[in-house]
């Protein structure tokens, strides 16, 4: 890493490899980069011990980070990611937990944890995430910053780890929302931008799956907006369509991280070997028809938003739980949150995470899901709802 210290953990201690940048757009910020992106003169470690010492010194630097490299930002290091991306609490039994800034002792969120730690604790000013079931999003909400899952295969991801790559985004943290636009709109380009007034849209099926504090951070960041009720986002019932996303997600898995992990024999954390499992396990007849649902899914939430609808949404069902948590939070946690989590992947959709609020002393963001192609102006409209946060 090239900062002095490093309180939160954010960082792989690789020795400091200066990284050339340019000068541009986003000149003066800092950058960090998740360690599941090639950077030229470093290693690319994916969270794993073996995959680590199996990785040469990289000769190139991946294409999203290049080009903000290009735009001005600064190189400040390569961050801590959960084993293999696969995982959302931030705790690598290999390389320890990275701590979150903005509420000591609870998790900071996987499993771009080092990104958004590095983020909220002032120690980069962008950072590069990945986000395939929510670990832009999740990290975003728990660490009380900005995050933005794009639109499905907007950006590339040359030169970047695979787990499941009809998943799979890059997508990045910042402080603010203005730092995300500009960092973003080097990356990207409003490929099919909201119109100035949006069709504001109310989940009542996401809404019922919060607690009552929870409610009130919507209730209270969402208000007065005259959003329209929308029932019927998850046309099969939520159980049916979170079991599509486990399985398309699982046979995508299954194909691209699966074979690596058997063929290095590497060792996996508890957890993140029953979903290796579990993917491995899958059958064309479970994935065939899950794979066809997803299609319906994502033309029906398509038809539903049009080309101006917008959901006003929870990330997450709660805030971040503390680190000594008893083991069926964490066993529970990531299935409920990614209830809400599985529309816009799922989809292939962008969902905008900003500060709301607090819950149990802990941040809890909410977020917006827009069209296919609408990242930057998500962004902007979210600039406007967004209220100040204590």
């Amino acid at each position: 890493m090239l900062i002095d210290k490093d309180p939160y953990h954010c960082f792989m201690p690789y020795p400091p490899i200066a990284v050339p940048n340019g000068d541009g757009p986003l000149s003066g910020l800092r950058l960090a980069v998740k360690d599941i992106y090639d950077v030229a003169g470093y290693r690319t470690g994916n969270g794993n011990p073996l995959a680590l010492a199996m990785s040469e010194v990289k000769d190139s630097t991946c294409p999203a980070a290049q080009a903000l490299l290009d735009a001005g930002a600064a190189f400040v290091g390569k961050t801590h990611t959960d084993e293999l991306a696969w995982s959302m609490y931030g705790m690598n039994a290999h390389f320890g937990y990275v701590q979150n800034p903005a509420a000591p002792g609870r998790i900071t969120g996987g499993s771009s944890s080092g990104s958004a730690a590095a983020v909220a604790g002032g120690l980069a000013d962008i950072a590069i995430g990945s986000d395939t079931g929510g670990s832009v999003r999740a990290p975003a909400s728990f660490c009380g910053i900005w995050g933005l899952r794009p639109t499905h295969g907007r950006i590339p991801l040359d030169g970047v780890m695979e787990l499941a790559p009809s998943y799979d985004t890059c997508g990045l943290f910042a402080r603010d929302g203005e730092t995300l636009l500009r960092a973003h709109s080097v990356l990207q380009s409003d490929d099919a931008p909201l119109p100035d007034i949006p069709r504001l849209l109310w989940p009542v099926e996401m809404m019922d799956q919060l607690g009552e504090a929870q409610r009130a951070v919507c209730d209270a960041g969402f208000a007065e907006l005259g959003a329209a009720p929308l029932v019927g986002l998850y046309a099969q019932g939520v159980d049916t369509v979170y079991q599509t996303f486990l399985t398309t997600m699982g046979a995508d898995a299954k194909k691209h991280i699966v074979p690596y992990i058997r063929q290095s024999g590497m060792p996996l954390v508890r957890g993140i070997d029953g979903r290796a499992a579990a993917a491995e396990a899958l059958t064309e007849d479970e994935i065939a028809p899950a794979c066809a649902a997803r299609a319906a899914f994502t033309a029906h939430v398509d038809a539903l938003l049009g080309t101006d609808g917008v959901i006003l949404a929870p990330v997450v069902h709660d805030a971040p739980f503390r680190f000594d948590a008893p083991v069926e939070v964490f066993d529970d946690f990531r299935h409920v949150s990614q209830r809400l989590l599985c529309v816009a992947g799922l989809a292939g959709l962008p969902q905008v995470v900003f500060p709301a609020g607090k819950v149990d002393g802990a941040p809890y963001g909410l977020s917006l899901i827009g069209p296919r192609g609408s990242d930057l102006s998500l962004i902007r409209l979210a600039m406007t709802l967004q209220k100040d946060v204590e």
